[in-house]
């Protein structure tokens, strides 16, 4: 277990508008494979900028929706849960022969990417837990978040969301750009309950997984759970960061988040590499 990581801190320019050009560092071997899985109410539409810098810099990037929100939010129904959602990335990685993924989750979707890493870690390289859920065995998300939070969307989904749907928390709670807030909102569906109500079985193949990171977004403070998370990460021993930003790091600096997805591929190519020409 690596004990004392020492946090990395990712910042801002001065200005909204004066954010760094990002270039492919010098020592990645290889193209990387991304897999980057949203939070609740959201869907691939808010990885558009990552995705399209990752894919600009060469690399193979998937942005899964989720069963139930976004374009496929016709799907909806009781019957969809963690689950479901741990098994729409798995047989994303499955069916796309991927391997040596890099698998990204924010939010809701670190509940996700657990379940999945730990069923196909063979497949996956590194894990970053973008301000996200870290759960542990037989948690679900609505675990680490307030009673009163809980109370709330239950009775939120029983007046408004026909029993098993509840609505997206405003952009504005999560701290998300003023520029982008209104789009957000207009994007996001409800997503349904039983995502944040289901136990995730976890059987220990995380701990495969050579490279781990957390990410904590310093911007979106009022009512965040994700502290907590953060401090599960460290006492696990994996790496951490900051960014200070709102919730919603992918829209508020993405040239930031693309630039610490491509620092994990490249420490892993560098690993590989020492490795290889090791006697």
């Amino acid at each position: 277990m690596r004990i004392g990581v020492p946090e990395s801190v990712y910042t801002a320019q001065d200005g909204a508008e004066q954010r760094p050009h990002v270039t492919v560092c010098d020592n990645i071997l290889r193209m990387a494979t991304y897999v980057l899985v949203h939070g609740a109410w959201h869907g691939s539409w808010c990885w558009k900028r990552v995705r399209k810098a990752l894919q600009a810099a060469g690399h193979d990037v998937f942005t899964p929706t989720l069963t139930g929100v976004g374009e496929r939010s016709h799907l909806g129904s009781t019957s969809v849960s963690l689950s479901t959602h741990i098994a729409d990335v798995e047989n994303l990685i499955r069916w796309e022969e991927l391997s040596d993924v890099i698998l990204c989750g924010h939010s809701y979707g670190g509940c996700v990417i657990s379940g999945v890493a730990d069923r196909v870690p063979e497949r996956i390289q590194a894990l970053v837990y973008l301000d996200a859920f870290v759960l542990e065995n037989g948690e679900c998300l609505f675990d680490l978040v307030t009673p009163e939070q809980v109370q709330g969307m239950r009775q939120q989904a029983q007046a408004a969301g026909d029993g098993w749907k509840t609505a997206p928390i405003p952009a504005e709670a999560f701290g998300v750009n003023a520029r982008d807030a209104g789009w957000v909102n207009a994007q996001c569906t409800p997503q349904p309950l039983a995502t944040f109500e289901e136990r995730i079985k976890l059987t220990g193949g995380i701990a495969r997984i050579p490279d781990i990171t957390h990410v904590l977004a310093t911007g979106f403070t009022e009512g965040s759970p994700f502290p907590q998370s953060h401090e599960r990460a460290k006492a696990k021993g994996w790496k951490t960061a900051k960014i200070a930003c709102g919730h919603d790091v992918m829209l508020d600096l993405p040239d930031e988040l693309t630039r610490l997805l491509l620092d994990r591929a490249a420490s892993q190519a560098a690993e590989k590499a020492r490795q290889t020409s090791a006697p």
